[in-house]
């Protein structure tokens, strides 16, 4: 697909994060498990895909025809960010053929000390024509991502950060804000776990709304469930 042609296919639609860590049950070293929560996804109608690794987006992109969103986690020391963190994660995304490239785009340094706009820079003067998306916790965040050029700004990482801990549920306020005051699109991510919060998402002037852990991450889902019913044996 052509950049338009990704942009045109997202819109308003459900793109499914594919991702288990190495703590998951559906994690496995050989992968095999995410192209097929993918194509599950595809089958439901989803629009696109998030996925983290190389293996895991290589292996989606075989058998899933939608665009992909992709991410590489990994930890870097003296650096609390995690998601596509320098250059060489960025390089290995691109490689990989990834439609949408998106990284931590919050007001934090990097290992050699960039900040998101000097990030931003230096991924658009290599590859001038690849979209990206900056997770991002705050307005201002997503302020500078998008002055800097990035084609959109998610939610990810509202209720992860440190100006943001604590807040665990779904900011529609935000999103509000968000359309209302940045110059690109806004994708919403984060705290979705009802079919009629996705709808809410796009209510409120949301491009895209991305899920994960409601659709692909069982041990979540039933440990959502098990905590509301626990409520009911404890009030008796």
């Amino acid at each position: 697909m052509t950049n338009k042609e990704v942009m045109e296919h997202i819109k308003g639609g459900l793109i499914v994060s594919c991702q288990a860590l190495e703590n998951e049950p559906l994690y496995r070293p050989e992968g095999g498990v995410m192209p097929l929560m993918a194509k599950a996804a595809q089958m439901g109608g989803a629009k696109g895909i998030r996925a983290n690794t190389v293996r895991d987006i290589t292996q989606i992109k075989e058998i899933v025809k939608l665009p992909v969103i992709g991410i590489i986690k990994k930890e870097y020391p003296r650096s609390r960010i995690y998601i596509t963190t320098t250059m060489k994660e960025a390089d290995e995304l691109v490689d990989a053929g990834v439609d949408i490239l998106a990284f931590d785009g919050t007001e934090t340094t990097r290992p050699d000390g960039a900040m998101p706009a000097d990030f931003i820079k230096e991924i658009k003067d290599k590859y001038p024509d690849q979209l990206l998306m900056a997770d991002i916790a705050r307005v201002e965040e997503a302020q500078i991502c998008a002055d800097a050029g990035v084609d959109f700004v998610g939610t990810t990482l509202f209720g992860y950060t440190p100006e943001t801990q604590g807040h665990d549920s779904l900011n529609l306020q935000l999103i509000k804000e968000l359309v209302a005051n940045v110059s690109c699109n806004v994708i919403a991510e984060g705290h979705v776990h009802y079919p009629e919060q996705a709808r809410k998402c796009l209510e409120c002037g949301a491009y895209a709304v991305v899920v994960g852990g409601a659709i692909t991450r069982p041990m979540e889902i039933t440990a959502r469930f098990v905590s509301e019913m626990r409520k009911f044996s404890l009030s008796r």
